[in-house]
């Protein structure tokens, strides 16, 4: 039930933290994997270097028509692509900066892919945050559009349910990434995330990746539009 071998691929953002861990337990597990990311980008060490890497960037049409055009199949995409600015949010054009990648870009890339996986039958993770579930008064852009995803979803999955595609996502907790290494550093904020996270410490990247694989095999045949939290208990504590 949870044979993914033989199956096609495509992780946006993948070069780096979790769509990398990702890509790397899809790789492990028998899949055909293709991390896009922008182009002047260069993949962290942490990705398997046997993994084909392509530029792409979810705010450009014609960057994502020209990767979806060279692509002969495709089972499983995971949106993973995605930015934080912070107090910068505050400001109108870096809010629409922001929204314009994580939510306006996660549907770009599922409409495009659509033909793809009606053939296959396929699967699509999206990445929510736990942001998804509550706000963030740093972080007005990403919180919108982290909110936006996980309603996305649920459209999505009872929109092409009649297609057989699967839309879900998953909510990461607090994952030691780059993305989140200021908060790493500072001891106040760190020790008020252990405190509050039952498991107390912080997730891998990895924890997120396990999560991701399970929703696109088989295991989860009957799993369709939910927004799966992977965060040590954070939400419910």
């Amino acid at each position: 039930m949870f044979d993914i071998s033989g199956k096609s691929a495509l992780v946006t953002g993948g070069t780096s933290g979790i769509g990398a861990a990702i890509a790397n337990q899809l790789f492990a597990a028998g899949c055909r994997v293709l991390v896009a990311g922008l182009p002047e980008e260069k993949p962290t060490p942490d990705l398997d270097d046997r993994i084909e890497v392509a530029g792409l960037n979810v705010s450009d049409a014609e960057s994502i028509r020209r990767l979806t055009a060279g692509l002969e199949r495709l089972d499983i995409l995971i949106n993973s692509a995605g930015i934080i600015r912070r107090s910068a949010e505050f400001d109108s054009a870096t809010f629409e900066r922001v929204i314009d990648v994580n939510l306006t870009g996660t549907m770009r890339m599922c409409m495009a892919c659509r033909p793809l996986l009606v053939d296959r039958g396929g699967s699509i993770v999206n990445i929510a945050s736990m942001f998804s579930f509550f706000g963030s008064g740093m972080s007005p852009a990403y919180t919108a559009s982290k909110g936006g995803v996980a309603q996305l979803t649920k459209s999505l999955a009872i929109a092409w349910a009649p297609d057989k595609i699967r839309v879900n996502a998953i909510a990461p907790g607090w994952i030691a990434t780059p993305l989140t290494q200021v908060l790493q550093d500072d001891p106040a904020r760190n020790a008020a995330i252990l405190a509050r996270t039952p498991l107390n410490r912080w997730g891998q990247p990895a924890d997120v990746a396990g999560a991701a694989v399970f929703l696109c095999s088989p295991a989860a045949a009957f799993i369709t539009g939910v927004t799966l939290p992977v965060d040590g208990g954070y939400l419910i504590s």
